[in-house]
C-alpha cells in the first residue's frame, strides 16, 4: 500500500454529487439505493443545526452499522458525530435511532480486509479515491485500514 495523495473532502461540485442521493432519502425513495448506503442525520458541533451525509455501509451486524471516514478524523461528518453521537440514520426504507462509537484503531484492518473481500471492486475505488495505491491483496487493504476511522452506529433498543 502507498498514499500517492490524501485529498481533501469534496467541495464545489465533487460535493453537490456526493450529495445527490439525499434528495432521494428525503423523498422517501432511499430503498432504492439498498443497505449499502446510509443518510446519516446529525448535529453540527459549531452551528447545532442538523446536517447530513450520505456514506457507505461497510458492515452490518447485529450489533449495529459499520462506517468509515474515508477522508479521516477531519470530516465535518466525524467530527460532528464525535462530538453529538446521538444520531439517526436511514438505511434503505428504515429509520434508526443509533448512537455512532468510534471503533478502537486495531479494528481498522480487519474491516477494510474483509470489505475488500465482500466487495472488490469498491474496495479498489474507495481506496483510490482516498489516495492510496493498492495492489488488492488482503495484507494492503489491513494497512489501508490502519489509516481510517471507523464508527460503529449501534440501534437504540425498545425506543419508542
Amino acid at each position: 500500500m502507498e498514499i500517492v495523495k490524501r485529498p481533501a473532502p469534496p467541495t464545489g461540485l465533487r460535493r453537490k454529487l456526493w450529495r445527490l442521493p439525499i434528495p432521494l432519502y428525503r423523498l422517501g425513495l432511499g430503498a432504492l439505493l439498498g443497505h449499502r448506503v446510509m443518510l446519516l442525520t446529525h448535529t453540527g458541533r459549531v452551528s447545532g443545526l442538523p446536517r447530513q451525509a450520505v456514506i457507505e455501509v461497510v458492515e452490518h451486524d447485529e450489533h449495529g452499522y459499520v462506517a468509515a471516514s474515508g477522508f479521516g478524523a477531519k470530516a465535518d461528518w466525524y467530527r460532528n458525530v464525535m462530538a453529538s453521537p446521538e444520531v439517526t440514520i436511514q438505511v434503505g426504507g428504515h429509520v434508526h435511532h443509533v448512537t455512532a462509537t468510534p471503533l478502537p484503531a486495531g479494528a481498522g484492518p480487519e474491516i477494510m480486509a474483509r470489505y475488500a473481500s465482500r466487495h472488490p471492486a469498491a474496495a479498489r475505488r474507495l481506496c483510490k479515491l482516498m489516495g492510496y495505491a493498492v495492489d488488492e491483496s488482503q495484507e494492503d487493504y489491513r494497512e489501508v485500514g490502519k489509516h481510517i476511522p471507523f464508527v460503529r452506529f449501534v440501534p437504540h433498543r425498545d425506543r419508542r
